[in-house]
């Protein structure tokens, strides 16, 4: 029928796992001092440490790994209060995540930190930033955080970036193949937010459009960032 415009599928933003075992944890040159970290508990050169690295670069994958070996608690730094400390620490390792300077109780932490050295608690720190750059009022937190030993997660390398679309495609259960794995490799800011960013729209597109991942489809999307 002349004019007849074929329905399209919504694209609905469905959710989806995202393994965070250790069997799919993908080792670099970037983030192997991390997952040496992890798999060398309880065997740490001091009982707190700090994971820092770029958004998306396994800080959460990581900390969650060593959850799962140390029966450790999570919680956001954000969410910390100083009558939880006690219950924070209860199993004697807790995962602090996401430490920025902005919405945090300083002298919880502190409280934190020192409960935990008095119990000889374990505690991993994630932050995107070094605790060095983290602008801390509390003078005797400050100190003490710049003491905490730092492991750093680096941008990953051409291997480890392919691999990474590749995990982040299967995880939505998204068929891709080596045409597109290279065409986003390198076309897109290499990074780990970029790639999740990439793959997200990709997958929302592919559905909305009821069509297939390819270079043609990857290469309309690019054009349209």
């Amino acid at each position: 029928m002349a004019g007849h415009i074929p329905p399209r599928q919504l694209a609905l933003a469905l959710p989806h796992a995202e393994s965070l075992t250790r069997d799919n944890f993908l080792e670099g040159p970037g983030n192997a001092a991390g997952l040496a970290l992890v798999d060398a508990w309880p065997e740490w050169p001091a009982r707190t440490m700090f994971v820092v690295g770029p958004d998306g670069s396994g800080k959460s994958h990581l900390a969650a790994i060593w959850a799962e070996r140390s029966g450790a608690r999570s919680l956001s730094a954000h969410a910390l209060e100083a009558n939880a400390v006690p219950g924070a620490l209860a199993t004697g390792a807790l995962v602090l995540e996401d430490l920025t300077a902005a919405d945090l109780d300083e002298r919880a932490l502190f409280h934190l930190l020192n409960l935990a050295r008095q119990d000889e608690a374990f505690v991993l720190i994630t932050a995107r930033e070094t605790p060095v750059a983290l602008p801390i009022a509390l003078a005797d937190l400050r100190s003490r955080l710049r003491a905490v030993p730092v492991v750093t997660l680096l941008p990953p390398d051409d291997q480890l970036f392919r691999a990474l679309i590749v995990k982040l495609a299967a995880d939505r259960q998204l068929a891709i193949d080596e045409t597109v794995v290279s065409y986003l490799a390198t076309r897109i800011e290499r990074s780990y937010a970029a790639a999740r960013e990439t793959i997200a729209l990709l997958d929302n597109e592919s559905l909305r459009l009821g069509r297939p991942v390819t270079r043609a489809l990857a290469a309309e999307l690019l054009r349209m960032a």
